[in-house]
């Protein structure tokens, strides 16, 4: 049996917002054999423009039952047959939103006619509910209401089952079949191709634009993981209905793939990506020369136009930075800001100083010692990174020159020469950054790779 649902709504995610109209018609793949429709009482307005354009009003809905109060028929004429909807993902977010909040778990195959009009009827323009319809001659009534929608959505799934010599329908309910979880306009077709590979995906809407860009050790299981689960939320129901399709960019190596979303958010600025957006790293350690010439260190905000000796993500990994860089080279707390308290150095027993808070250090022999630090902060290393490749029959080169990261890329692997010029020549040019400088320190990503130097 399936159970054809229609919803009309408040807003267009289920966690703030109420379902003011619903209609369910229970179609056994013949004839309808039970049915039941209903306005709702949302428990929150109505907004003036929905009202236009369902003509459901605030003053309709205020008699009518609350969600809690019909729930248990609704739940009983749908969890036990197929949850059939035009984009599907939509009404079932809602219905499961509101049953849940009523103590009821919906838990029911679903098949979007959405998508299978897409795979059944190919080459139309539009497959919203209203333009296929009158694409295949199927009559519409009482447009934008629920139990309008809803028999029209019986009407076309009426001909996609007289129409469905592949039998996509009986696929796209078996299990393991991705069909229904995936977004609405989104080809399987597409979803099939993905590689079980580490890369970059990128999803983009109807006009082709990047709208989030992601990295994966294995492409198909990430993207798929965007699907699963049905969050009731206007981040992930937005998300869903603006993609139409997605493309990928395998990498040889997860830290190329973590390289590469950088370099491609910064390009494409997507829509739907929200932590690489934004800068990461919000302090820095810098460097000033007091007015006794001594060197000092201290971590304060990141700041334009100011040259920074590192940057941080967070102020306390400044400060443990700054306290190995004292115990490492034997700097002053007090001029390292570690020692923040109007005491001297030799006052506080748990600190450990050679006093040049108190002048016993020349300022010229301590400076060299500030600038020892610095110089391992700030290591100007040309070096490779060297790993697998796509293919058997290549390597993976990631360059960085005087210590800025250039590009990367792939050379071959039966090459005898080893030369800085000659990976370089492999390598397409990108943008260093913050986080990309981060991320090459990690020893996790890098620990199966050689790394060649070329200078110390």
């Amino acid at each position: 049996m399936y159970a054809i649902v229609d919803i009309e709504t408040t807003g267009g995610h289920a966690d703030s917002n109420g379902i003011t109209e619903i209609a369910i018609y229970v179609y056994d793949g013949n004839s309808i054999v039970n049915q039941f429709t209903s306005l709702v009482n949302p428990m929150v307005a109505i907004p003036a423009f929905l009202e236009q354009y369902t003509g459901i009003t605030n003053k309709m809905v205020s008699k009518a039952p609350i969600f809690s109060a019909i729930a248990p028929t609704i739940y009983k004429l749908l969890k036990d047959n197929i949850f059939v909807a035009h984009n599907v993902n939509f009404d079932y977010s809602f219905i499961h939103h509101q049953l849940k909040a009523c103590g009821y778990l919906l838990a029911t195959k679903k098949l979007c006619t959405v998508r299978l009009s897409r795979r059944i009827f190919p080459g139309y323009k539009s497959y919203s509910l209203g333009n296929i319809c009158n694409s295949l001659a199927i009559p519409l009534s009482n447009r934008h209401r629920a139990a309008g929608d809803a028999m029209a959505t019986v009407k076309l799934f009426e001909k996609i089952l007289k129409s469905d010599p592949s039998l996509v329908v009986i696929e796209a309910l078996k299990k393991g079949s991705k069909e229904y979880t995936l977004p609405p306009h989104l080809p399987k077709e597409q979803f099939d191709k993905l590689p079980q590979q580490t890369g970059v995906y990128f999803f983009h809407n109807k006009e082709g634009k990047v709208i989030y860009v992601g990295k994966a050790k294995n492409i198909k299981a990430r993207v798929t993981s965007h699907f699963s689960g049905n969050k009731p939320n206007k981040q992930k129901q937005d998300f869903l209905r603006n993609i139409y399709s997605f493309s990928f960019t395998a990498c040889g190596t997860e830290l190329m793939a973590y390289i590469l979303e950088s370099v491609e958010i910064k390009k494409h600025w997507p829509e739907f990506n929200r932590a690489l957006k934004k800068v990461d790293f919000n302090f820095a350690i810098y460097c000033y020369t007091d007015r006794n010439e001594y060197l000092r260190l201290a971590i304060d905000k990141l700041r334009k136009n100011i040259t920074a000796v590192a940057t941080f993500k967070t102020q306390i990994e400044g400060i443990q930075m700054l306290q190995f860089m004292v115990s490492k080279f034997e700097l002053c707390p007090k001029f390292c800001a570690i020692n923040t308290s109007q005491k001297m150095c030799r006052e506080l027993p748990e600190l450990s100083c050679k006093g040049a808070c108190e002048k016993k250090v020349l300022s010229t022999d301590y400076n060299i010692k500030v600038s020892e630090a610095i110089a391992y902060l700030t290591q100007n290393d040309s070096y490779i990174i060297i790993d697998k490749g796509l293919y058997v029959d290549e390597i993976s080169c990631i360059v960085i020159e005087n210590g800025k990261f250039i590009g990367m890329g792939y050379a071959p692997i039966t090459s005898k020469k080893n030369t800085f010029e000659y990976y370089k020549s492999f390598i397409t040019p990108h943008k260093t950054s913050f986080y990309i400088a981060d991320i090459l320190q990690s020893d996790q990503l890098t620990q199966s790779a050689q790394i060649i130097k070329f200078s110390e």
